[in-house]
């Protein structure tokens, strides 16, 4: 059923009064499912009572869910033991999210009403910076000890698991917690309950360190098609687990952030209708005063050979077309070239390997390009258009410059992003925008040049 339907059914019991039905309908629903409804729901109040009708699972699975902005309103709308109910059935990581997002007078709120275990984990996972793989683990794992036997660990399972973030992959420490073996429930099911788990264990166990970037580690999660990604700190004790939920939302947010970089925005975490105008102006004017800036570079150009140019005027006509393809073929290499790096499949070692692999698709492109325009030239404009002015001389400087252009497009496309992260910035901020305003100074000398030497201006 389509969410729009799911509200009128909501809307309709809601405004019958059918409250019993309306509980059960909503229980029934994916929590994910509940925040998006509850969150296009206006009337704060309403919300509210919608939320209150919730199981105290579903209310702090779907309360996870809810952006920032909604899940203030809520607990600044809860009693403190509402508040409490909600905080004792969400993971700690998920807590820890949520405080980050929060103000001081809500934080306080939110830590008063938790347990001083629960905030102390909380606490810890606090200290770690922002984009580090400490920041996203969950301390909520299942840990056995190597002398167990299988029957021990189902015990040890049913006794702790049901706070535990995720059962299904157990982790093995000594008495010192540190990181000796990883398996699973599967592996306990498929042995005997008097096996000792130090005999089929993994010991050859994938981990990241707590300080190691978050994205880092969801790759590493997503390369091996792990569940969960061990954390251990610098003597490699196991201080928490990153799961694959947590590992695709910051693959999300990530990518995200690439998408607005390279569109030359800055990046924004905030739902697009709930950013308002004059942040979304923050957002979008430091890149297009940049780039207007950096565009009379190409104006100076244009000046300069001003009087050249005039004395050919049909030069100046095919000018927009020649920097659009220049900027589009730059633009091409560069978001393939910044995905590359993202996801670990090209580095600086491979500059040259890059580049003279783009020499070459930048050639063919440039010889199928230069002579479908020659010919469009040629026999369309001159022929059926009766431009007298475009000479077989012309037709060939415009072709050329095309041809050279997308060459020194291709380079310059996956040269910068390779050498922006090289320099410790982030590759996106050298996509479309930026390499477009580069290539179109580059083609315009291009085109000036071989209009000098040809056509002799």
């Amino acid at each position: 059923m389509e969410i729009e339907e799911v509200k009128n059914v909501i809307e309709e019991l809601y405004g019958s009064r059918e409250i019993g039905k309306l509980k059960k309908y909503l229980n029934d629903m994916n929590p994910a499912d509940i925040a998006q409804i509850l969150e296009e729901v206006d009337d704060e109040k309403q919300r509210v009572f919608f939320f209150r009708l919730l199981t105290k699972e579903n209310a702090a699975d779907t309360f996870v869910e809810f952006d920032a902005d909604t899940q203030e309103n809520l607990i600044i709308a809860f009693s403190d033991t509402e508040l409490k109910e909600v905080l004792d059935e969400i993971y700690i990581d998920d807590a820890a999210d949520i405080i980050e997002e929060m103000p001081a007078t809500i934080v306080k709120r939110i830590l008063k009403n938790t347990d001083p275990k629960t905030r102390e984990a909380i606490n810890t996972i606090l200290k770690y910076p922002e984009d580090s793989a400490g920041s996203i683990m969950t301390p909520e794992f299942v840990d056995l000890k190597k002398d167990m036997t299988v029957e021990d660990a189902f015990k040890r399972i049913r006794r702790t698991g049901v706070n535990k973030e995720t059962i299904y992959t157990c982790y093995v420490t000594d008495s010192s917690r540190h990181l000796i073996g990883v398996l699973t429930v599967k592996d306990l099911l498929i042995h005997d309950y008097d096996d000792i788990i130090e005999d089929f264990m993994e010991t050859n166990v994938i981990s990241i360190n707590t300080l190691d970037d978050r994205e880092t580690a969801s790759k590493q999660l997503s390369k091996y098609d792990f569940l969960a990604m061990p954390v251990v700190d610098m003597e490699n004790r196991l201080v928490g687990i990153i799961t694959i939920d947590d590992a695709i939302d910051v693959l999300q947010e990530e990518d995200t952030e690439d998408i607005q970089k390279m569109a030359a925005i800055l990046p924004t975490d905030t739902p697009y209708f709930k950013t308002g105008i004059f942040e979304t102006w923050k957002k979008r004017i430091p890149w297009l005063m940049l780039l207007m800036i950096s565009a009379t570079i190409t104006s100076q150009i244009l000046t300069t050979f001003e009087q050249k140019l005039s004395s050919m005027a049909v030069l100046i006509a095919f000018i927009p077309m020649i920097m659009d393809t220049g900027g589009n073929s730059g633009g091409q290499v560069s978001v393939t070239i910044i995905r590359s790096l993202s996801l670990g499949e090209v580095g600086l070692k491979d500059i040259f390997r890059v580049i003279w692999k783009e020499i070459r698709v930048g050639a063919v492109c440039g010889i199928s390009l230069g002579a479908v325009c020659f010919a469009k030239l040629m026999l369309f404009d001159r022929l059926v258009l009766g431009n007298s002015d475009l000479s077989v001389t012309v037709s060939l400087v415009i072709s050329l410059t095309i041809f050279v252009e997308i060459i020194m497009a291709k380079i310059i496309g996956c040269t910068l992003p390779i050498l922006a992260k090289r320099l410790g910035f982030d590759p996106a901020v050298m996509a479309s925008p930026f390499i477009t305003t580069v290539v179109d100074a580059v083609s315009l000398l291009v085109y000036i040049g071989f209009a000098a030497l040809i056509l002799r201006i």
